[in-house]
């Protein structure tokens, strides 16, 4: 369906370049955006690399671990049909742990990992559980401490204070996990009193 979106479009931006006479400039554009985003990637590299290696050590070091045996009161509250020694309960704590330290490249597979397991508990295996729709809501708002990806967007373009963010940053994720959870369960409750 995206890709459905995204042919639309670009099919209308032609077609509207076409009547105005602007097909330079919007050839230019798509030129210069194809540019601009290699670069871009390429100048992430670094950084991204960088951080997956601090995270390389931190998982070496216990961190993560650490983490996940700090988070599982949470992951308790938060997924209550996930029995606690559950594989899924294990990537879950893990897709948390990843996400607040800002590795959102290590956090996808790590979720994709829980999705997969919370899936082998499922009973309707063509609806999503509470407990999927759940995960999908805080992956989404993850609180973050480091905002790597975005700081190095930032350092990317010449950024005076990359690091400025992280205090809002960390505010922002916050109210946006607390209002993520808050709907989660608003809507459960709803869901639950219409069958």
């Amino acid at each position: 369906m995206i890709d459905f979106i995204w042919l639309l479009l670009f099919c209308a931006g032609l077609v509207t370049a076409m009547f105005t006479g602007k097909v330079d400039a919007v050839s230019k554009a798509v030129l210069g955006g194809a540019e601009s985003g290699v670069e871009l990637a390429i100048g992430l590299i670094s950084v991204i690399a960088f951080w997956l290696g601090i995270m390389n050590i931190a998982e070496k070091a216990g961190l993560v671990e650490w983490l996940s045996k700090v988070l599982r009161p949470v992951g308790r509250f938060l997924y209550p049909s996930v029995p606690p020694d559950h594989p899924a309960m294990g990537s879950i704590l893990a897709n948390m742990s990843a996400n607040i330290l800002g590795l959102g490249n290590a956090a996808t597979p790590l979720g994709l990992k829980a999705m997969q397991e919370l899936q082998t508990l499922n009973p309707d295996k063509e609806t999503a559980s509470d407990a999927m729709c759940t995960l999908l809501a805080i992956n989404t708002a993850s609180i973050t401490l480091i905002p790597a990806t975005v700081i190095a967007v930032r350092m990317q373009y010449g950024s005076a204070h990359p690091t400025s963010i992280v205090s809002t940053t960390l505010f922002a994720t916050t109210f946006g996990t607390i209002a993520a959870v808050i709907l989660d369960r608003l809507f459960r409750r709803f869901s639950k009193r219409r069958r």
